[in-house]
């Protein structure tokens, strides 16, 4: 994989990257000699630009581009990865990160409810791995696709059938696309992450206590701890080298040992 920069390891998209698990794989792919496309809400441009200036402090010879768009609109999808190669000429790896959640009983879960989540975590991921693909086709070179299921993506929890329809959804994806584009040299994995220290898991907890609920997460899993967004960073770091190759249409668990496939 190749970019038109020659000290770059290629041109890497990360959706939903103005904060949390998104913010991280942004920062760590760069340390690890991308340059980056982030991607957010228009609402999230002011993260963004905190997001890029602290790449280019620690990495001034990274290149880093902020198109802002909802991943629930095709043509912002299209956009983002147009605006990727034109600025700078290739794209190597997209990572699909952006997704919302929503908690509430089955019962009190609104037809909105449902469409919004679906809309942003399948619909989202769907036109990413859908518009990545072919640009990756068109160049040759192969890449690297990679999405965001979760831990309720493989288990369902109750309060969130929305959220857990979405990630069990991503899976499917994952797999369907693993098969049908690897011929193109184009691998495509997810990763499902259990209790990982993020806003998203802050609003789980709601207005409970946060330690209590953090200490109930803790005792479920076998290490004992919560996990961090760079956990979950250093498993992407690892899926867009050559060397993960041979590892495609697999959605890997990352929950320090709640759940066991």
């Amino acid at each position: 994989m190749t970019s038109t920069q020659s000290n770059s390891k290629g041109v890497a998209v990360i959706t939903g990257s103005a904060q949390g698990i998104g913010r991280s794989i942004a920062i760590r792919l760069a340390v690890d000699g991308y340059d980056v496309v982030i991607n957010d809400l228009e609402s999230n441009k002011e993260n963004l630009e905190e997001v890029k200036k602290e790449i280019l402090a620690d990495l001034p010879e990274r290149r880093v581009l902020i198109v802002l768009g909802d991943v629930s609109v095709e043509e912002d999808v299209k956009g983002l990865i147009e605006s990727a190669v034109k600025e700078f000429g290739n794209l190597n790896v997209f990572v699909a990160n952006a997704g919302i959640c929503k908690s509430k009983p089955l019962l009190e879960t609104t037809s909105d409810d449902f469409e919004s989540v679906l809309s942003v975590n399948v619909k989202g991921t769907f036109y990413s791995y859908k518009y990545a693909a072919q640009q990756m086709i068109a160049q040759g070179e192969g890449g690297r696709i990679i999405g965001a299921s979760s831990l309720a993506g493989k288990k369902g929890h109750a309060s969130l059938s929305a959220y857990c329809a979405s990630k069990f959804a991503i899976r499917g994806l994952t797999q369907s696309a693993a098969i049908e584009l690897g011929r193109n040299g184009i691998t495509v994995n997810a990763y499902a992450p259990g209790t990982i220290q993020t806003p998203m898991l802050a609003g789980l907890a709601g207005s409970a206590d946060y330690n209590d609920v953090y200490d109930e997460f803790k005792r479920l899993s076998s290490v004992g701890d919560l996990g961090t967004t760079q956990d979950v960073s250093s498993l992407v770091s690892y899926l867009v080298t050559p060397e993960a190759r041979f590892i495609t249409g697999q959605t890997i668990t990352i929950d320090g040992g709640i759940h066991f496939d």
